[in-house]
């Protein structure tokens, strides 16, 4: 049975986040040339990972109280806004520590647009197709890396980083013009209550989900975030090997994204969050193997189809467990996301400036399991109590 189109305005939706997603990852993939540029080490450069991360970790959450009462419309265009602005200042900044402060106030759009446009789908779509709607829309993300962070690579590595940066704002003002043209006005997720907050941070199952994200996101970004530096050292990966490296990383990414979008809602989320957590897994155990570029690029598929897909089925996860606590559980699980980048980073940062790239791989296993574990726990869980209140 065909399954019913989705609304134009979700199509907008994706195209943010493929331009919120690109300028999030413009950073790992400029790495190299941010450390040359700046006369830093690729380790300090790193931090701006991490520095980004913890401004949107902690900024998920309390921007989503500040702008509940918002339409949807004014405040996903201006927040698009504000990233063009931010990534046209970056350009401008001559030295690491001006740099840090622009790009710790940039990453405040994300911080919202990401949580708040899956939080508003499940007024654009019937009940019956939530899943599927905000796996689409997360759509961007794999879109990003298989766009836009090669792109990001390329023109970073051929023409500066500071010409990737001008490119994503851009984009930024592009993404904000289609928002503002294709969603509907009066959009307004219902603001959640103190005592509604409380419920999502009381449950054990919602924050369980929550954890599993940030494990999964500081397993992933503990070699994730140090792709360029890495690859130009152990397998001497210039800017176009780093580029094509980046664009298969994300075509896997793309396709287990879409795969996800169709299956989940027959599959159900807490199985698909298992089994795209288990790939990611399976190439952070094989990445020693990775010798040639070659080798390498087999390595990767498992990951590159796990890795935003299962962020898609951590949302719908959520989305589904309690609808009415989406604005709330969805943006947490975004501060778990950056969480999981900002300790990632630190750590993969703190292994690269010791020497000890060996060791990265196995430490983003050890955090996945994790994941893996914590998620079969609240699997468990939620069976022995399958009424959840919302």
């Amino acid at each position: 049975m065909k399954q019913p189109a989705l609304p134009a305005a979700l199509w907008a939706l994706l195209a943010g986040n493929f331009v919120i997603g690109t300028g999030v990852m413009v950073v790992p993939g400029t790495l190299n040339e941010l450390s040359t540029s700046l006369q830093v080490s690729a380790a300090t450069a790193g931090q701006l990972i991490t520095a980004a991360a913890v401004v949107m970790c902690l900024g998920a959450p309390l921007l989503a109280a500040v702008v509940a009462g918002w339409d949807r419309r004014v405040l996903l265009a201006c927040t698009m806004l504000w990233y063009a602005a931010g990534h046209l200042l970056a350009t401008l900044m001559p030295n690491f520590g001006g740099l840090l402060v622009v790009r710790m106030l940039t990453v405040v759009a994300p911080a919202i647009f990401t949580p708040q446009a899956a939080a508003c789908v499940g007024l654009l779509v019937p009940p019956e197709q939530r899943g599927r709607a905000v796996t689409f829309v997360f759509l961007g993300w794999s879109m990003a890396s298989v766009l836009g962070l090669p792109l990001g690579t390329l023109i970073g590595g051929h023409f500066g980083w500071r010409t990737a940066f001008a490119t994503i704002a851009l984009l930024s003002i592009l993404s904000a013009a289609w928002i503002w043209r294709k969603l509907p006005s009066g959009i307004r997720p219902a603001a959640l209550s103190r005592a509604a907050w409380a419920q999502v941070l009381k449950s054990p199952l919602l924050m369980g989900v929550v954890s599993v994200t940030a494990l999964q996101g500081t397993g992933q970004f503990v070699l994730f975030s140090y792709f360029a530096p890495v690859l130009k050292q152990v397998l001497g990966a210039d800017a176009t090997a780093l580029g094509l490296m980046w664009g298969w990383f994300g075509v896997c990414g793309l396709l287990g994204n879409m795969l996800v979008s169709r299956y989940i809602d027959r599959m159900g989320a807490s199985q698909m969050v298992l089994l795209t957590t288990s790939l990611i897994a399976l190439s952070l155990l094989l990445w020693p193997l990775g010798v040639t570029l070659a080798g390498l690029a087999l390595i990767i598929v498992p990951w590159g189809f796990g890795c935003f897909a299962t962020n898609s089925a951590q949302q719908a996860r959520l989305v589904s467990m309690a609808p009415a606590l989406a604005p709330g559980s969805v943006a947490l699980n975004s501060s778990g996301i950056y969480v999981g980048q900002a300790v990632g980073a630190a750590a993969g940062g703190w292994l690269l400036a010791h020497d000890a790239i060996a060791w990265m791989s196995w430490a983003g296993l050890a955090m996945v399991l994790c994941a893996l574990a914590l998620s079969l726990a609240v699997d468990r869980a939620q069976r022995r109590a399958p009424a959840f209140s919302a």
